[in-house]
């Protein structure tokens, strides 16, 4: 799912290409896609882009006339720049937004269709459309204490939850508790006023950083491919591979539809987290450390 840093570089790289354009039609090609009535999506046609912002993960335009376009590309949505009046690709195309300066093309690559757009009307309507999170990039330290602690919860779960830290998804909080050297298991209430000043300045640099590499990557172009799995990342993404900082290989647990990757050495002080599913399939033999699982393996390679 396209995350802060992802959304920040559609938004950099749309507001040269549509503000102050006018969007001439909007051609839907799923009807899973709209997910507002009022005020009808053609009302949005004909008007100028006044701007573009981000709410969480979700992308707004900002029309003449008090009304706003939010999009939510949720897993596998993605934007095209095609040329004027580009058609709408058949297997995966969602939708085209025909601009006097081009056309806007949405995709989505999943059998299962969650992106979304809405058409509301006014600043009240469109507040109904944020989850409330704090913006990380924004806030002082109380304010992100406050947040973080409002509910006990893991670190990966509270860094995730968007009602408590906008933009922050599966892929960015693996990074972000790599760089603090923190158990993405580990209960908010556990933390000390250090690890919370420590996993601050992680969420500040990793975003900040991933924004600068993203556009320097892009340069002047669109980005074509958005995606959650880079090769510069730390740990999302790098099952068994080394880590950066100690060599140790990544590891990973999964749950639900979600994984979350980290190093056990920089993280957890050597230990092996519990995957919900293999812990209890395997239970006393399960390792516990990353001697354990160097064990194994090399007794299997024998």
């Amino acid at each position: 799912m396209p995350e802060l840093p992802d959304v920040e570089l559609y938004i950099h790289a749309l507001k040269p290409r549509v503000v102050g354009e006018t969007l001439e039609k909007v051609r839907l090609a799923s009807p899973f896609l709209l997910r507002s009535v009022d005020p009808p999506i053609h009302e949005a046609e004909n008007r100028n882009v006044l701007g573009l912002r981000r709410l969480g993960k979700r992308i707004v335009f900002e029309l003449q006339g008090d009304l706003f376009l939010v999009f939510h590309l949720m897993i596998a949505g993605r934007f095209r720049w095609r040329p004027r009046g580009a058609r709408v690709p058949g297997k995966l195309g969602l939708a085209a937004f025909d601009l006097s300066s081009g056309t806007l093309v949405l995709t989505e690559a999943a059998s299962m269709k969650r992106a979304s757009l809405h058409l509301v009307r006014g600043a009240a309507d469109l507040k109904q459309q944020d989850p409330g999170g704090i913006e990380v990039l924004e806030c002082d330290l109380d304010a992100f204490r406050r947040a973080l602690q409002s509910e006990n919860h893991t670190l990966k779960r509270s860094l995730t939850d968007p009602r408590l830290f906008s933009g922050i998804g599966n892929a960015y909080s693996d990074e972000i508790l790599h760089h603090a050297g923190l158990s993405p298991m580990k209960q908010t209430r556990h933390l000390d006023q250090t690890e919370i000043e420590t996993l601050f300045a992680a969420v500040r640099e990793v975003l900040q950083e991933w924004c600068r590499r993203l556009r320097e990557e892009t340069g002047d172009g669109f980005p074509e491919k958005v995606t959650a799995f880079r090769p510069g990342m730390a740990v999302h993404g790098r099952y068994r591979e080394p880590c950066p900082v100690c060599g140790a290989r990544v590891q990973r647990i999964r749950y639900a539809a979600n994984e979350c990757n980290y190093c056990a050495r920089c993280q957890t002080g050597g230990r092996l987290l519990a995957d919900r599913s293999l812990s209890r399939l395997m239970k006393s033999d399960w390792p516990r450390t990353l001697e354990e699982l160097e064990e194994i393996r090399t007794e299997r390679s024998l």
